[in-house]
C-alpha cells in the first residue's frame, strides 16, 4: 500500500510540476516573450482592459492561535486601511468550530475585549459566565467573512499556517484558499518535511478543485530553511522576501544569508541547474499583536503583495500570482512594469519630496557555481544555513534613479529582477532604519534553459 501510495502522488506531483512548468512558459510567452524586433514591449503590469491592482496580506493571526485580537477587529483594521484581500492563517487550525475563550487569560485581552464592543456594540458580542470567568465566543471565518466582506471591496480568505519542524528547526508553510485543515506532515529532513506538506496540499487542491496556493514562511526564522532545501522543493513556487515579524531575520547576519540573497541562490541553480520554475518573492505582515501600535511587536501594516487580477476572488488572485502578475511592497507604489523583448521598465508612483533608486539584480552565465558552508565565529558549521556561494550570484546589475528605470539586456542574463528603495523611511518597519521598498518578481533573460 506504501508503495501504491507513493506512485499515485509521483504521478501527480509531475502533473502539477508539468502543469506549472507549462503555466510558466504561456506566462512568459504574454509577460516576458520575445519579440521579433528590438525594443518592442511584449507585456504589461498595469491597472487597464478589466484589470485592477488588488492590495492583500497573505499571513496574519488572531485569537484561534498566538495573535492577540479577535478576526473580526483584524478584519476591520485592514479593510479600514483600504486592504482589498486579507488571508487569515493561523497556527494548525481553521477558524470553524464552537471555541471560547476567558478574556482575563487571553493576552492583551481586557483591552481587547472594550475595543470589540466599541466596535460592535448591537449584539454582535456572544458571552458568558462559567464558574466566575467571563468567556467569550471566537466567531468563525465564515460568520466574519458574512458581517466584514464587501463582494468586489473586501474579501476574507480562509488559510492556515501549517507548522511543522525538523529537529528543532520550525518549518512553516502558509495555505491560502485550502478547503479542509492540513496538519502537519514530518519528513526525514528539512526539504522532506517541506516536500511532503507541500504533496499534501497539492492532494487537496486536485482532489476538490478548489484553487490554492501554498507558500514558505520566514526561512530565516530560527534559521531553518536553507536556499538549497527551498530550491529542490516541487510544486511550492513562492517564499517570504519581507516578513513583517521584527524576529524573522530578513536581512540575515554577518555569516548567514539574507532572504534576498536566498532568492538569488534559488533562483540561479533552478534555472541553471534544477529545471524548476522561477521562485517568486512575497511581502507579508505576519501579524500577532494590534494593540501598541507601532512598537517594536509583530504588526500589521509592514508589507503586503499587490496582485494585478480580473477579479476580487480567490481563484482570480491566486492564479495571477501563479503567473507572477504581483509585485511585493512595504511601502513603494508602482504605476507599471512592463517587459520587452530586450528587457524591462518600471515606473513608480510619484509623490511630493520622495526619490527612488531601482537596483536590477540578477545572475549571467559562466558565473562561479563553487560554494562552502557558512561558519560560525569559532569555526564551527552552522547548521540550517544557506551556502557561501560567489558574488557572481545575485549581482546588482545596473542602478537607476528617477520614477522610471529600464534595463536591457546584455544577452548573458539568466534572469532578472529589481528592487525599488524609496528616500522615506519605513513608518514601522520589521528591522530599524528600513526604508520603504518594492521587490519585482524575476524573469528570465537570455541565457535561461527553458
Amino acid at each position: 500500500m506504501r508503495l501504491l501510495r507513493d506512485f499515485h502522488m509521483q504521478r501527480r506531483m509531475r502533473r502539477v510540476v508539468l502543469g506549472g512548468l507549462v503555466s510558466g512558459l504561456l506566462a512568459c510567452v504574454v509577460w516576458c516573450g520575445r519579440a521579433p524586433s528590438a525594443g518592442t514591449a511584449v507585456g504589461a503590469l498595469e491597472a487597464s482592459d478589466g484589470l485592477r491592482w488588488h492590495k492583500g496580506n497573505l499571513h496574519t493571526h488572531s485569537y484561534w492561535s498566538d495573535g492577540d485580537n479577535y478576526l473580526e477587529m483584524i478584519a476591520a483594521w485592514y479593510r479600514d486601511k483600504n486592504y482589498d484581500f486579507l488571508v487569515f492563517t493561523d497556527h494548525n487550525t481553521l477558524a470553524n468550530k464552537e471555541r471560547w475563550v476567558d478574556v482575563a487569560k487571553i493576552k492583551e485581552g481586557a483591552i481587547a475585549y472594550e475595543k470589540l464592543k466599541e466596535r460592535f456594540p448591537d449584539g454582535w458580542i456572544d458571552e458568558r459566565t462559567v464558574e466566575g470567568k467571563h468567556e467569550v465566543r471566537l466567531k468563525t471565518f465564515d460568520e466574519v467573512a458574512a458581517k466584514l466582506a464587501e463582494p468586489g471591496k473586501f474579501l476574507l480568505i480562509q488559510g492556515e499556517e501549517v507548522s511543522d519542524s525538523f529537529k528543532g528547526l520550525p518549518l512553516h508553510l502558509c495555505v491560502a484558499n485550502l478547503k479542509e485543515m492540513l496538519p502537519p506532515f514530518r519528513g526525514d529532513s528539512v526539504y522532506d518535511t517541506l516536500q511532503n506538506n507541500v504533496n499534501a496540499l497539492v492532494a487537496q487542491r486536485e482532489r476538490t478543485g478548489q484553487s490554492m496556493m501554498i507558500h514558505l514562511n520566514h526561512p530565516n526564522f530560527g534559521w531553518a530553511v536553507a536556499a538549497e532545501d527551498l530550491m529542490r522543493v516541487r510544486g511550492e513556487n513562492f517564499f517570504e522576501v519581507y516578513n513583517g515579524h521584527p524576529g524573522v531575520n530578513n536581512s540575515g547576519d554577518a555569516r548567514r544569508a539574507s532572504t534576498e540573497r536566498i532568492w538569488d541562490v534559488i533562483l540561479t541553480r533552478r534555472i541553471d541547474e534544477l529545471d524548476l520554475p522561477l521562485m517568486y518573492g512575497l511581502g507579508v505582515d505576519d501579524g500577532h499583536n494590534y494593540h501598541h501600535i507601532p512598537s517594536r511587536r509583530s504588526e500589521p501594516g509592514r508589507g503586503w503583495v499587490m496582485v494585478l487580477a480580473d477579479a476580487l476572488k480567490p481563484e482570480s488572485l491566486i492564479q495571477a500570482l501563479e503567473a507572477g502578475r504581483f509585485y511585493a511592497s512595504s511601502g513603494v507604489t508602482l504605476e507599471k512594469v512592463e517587459w520587452f523583448d530586450d528587457g524591462l521598465a518600471l515606473q513608480m508612483r510619484e509623490e511630493p519630496g520622495v526619490t527612488y533608486t531601482t537596483e536590477f539584480v540578477g545572475t549571467c552565465s559562466g558565473y562561479d557555481p563553487t560554494s562552502q558552508v557558512a561558519i560560525s565565529a569559532d569555526g564551527k558549521e552552522l547548521p540550517g544555513s544557506t551556502r557561501i556561494y560567489s558574488e557572481d550570484i545575485g549581482r546588482v546589475l545596473k542602478t537607476v534613479e528617477g520614477t522610471r528605470a529600464r534595463y536591457v539586456f546584455r544577452g548573458d542574463e539568466l534572469y532578472v529582477r529589481a528592487r525599488v528603495t524609496s528616500s522615506r523611511p519605513h513608518p514601522n518597519p520589521s528591522e530599524v532604519g528600513e526604508f520603504e521598498r518594492a521587490w519585482v518578481q524575476p524573469i528570465y533573460g537570455p541565457a535561461a534553459k527553458r
